[in-house]
């Protein structure tokens, strides 16, 4: 199984980058596909995830209606697009798959398996 984020860099203040993840050695559809992200010195969070089969989705409170995941079966890929970004974005933001039990551990990093080598988010003037 292979995660592989793309799509990061610098961008400034109110500016929008889109984050691409796309899976091999399994199908997006059938796991739960999280979007994390950890700050120098923090603990990694979640920000967005996309639940297997129905796609429910979880947004932090951080990113509501300024972020927005979303799947594309034909290239097994998960995308978060982010808009409005602020510098308290800047981080580096991970792709995650895996089985959590329901929407309740959704957002627990524990819950998921496979994990991306990750990608810099960058947003400063």
């Amino acid at each position: 199984v292979q995660l592989v984020e793309s799509g990061g860099g610098l961008v400034q203040p109110g500016g929008s980058l889109r984050l691409s993840c796309t899976a091999s050695g399994l199908t997006v559809e059938d796991y739960a596909i999280g979007w994390f992200r950890q700050a120098p010195g923090k603990e990694r969070e979640a920000v967005s995830c996309v639940n297997k089969n129905d796609g429910s989705t979880y947004y932090a409170d951080s990113v509501k209606g300024r972020f927005t995941i979303s799947r594309d079966s034909a290239k097994n890929t998960v995308y978060l697009q982010m808009n409005s970004l602020k510098p308290e974005d800047t981080a580096v933001y991970y792709c995650a798959a895996g089985l959590p039990y329901g929407m309740k551990y959704i957002s627990t990093p524990n819950a998921y398996d496979y994990w991306g080598q990750g990608t810099q988010v960058t947003v400063s003037s």
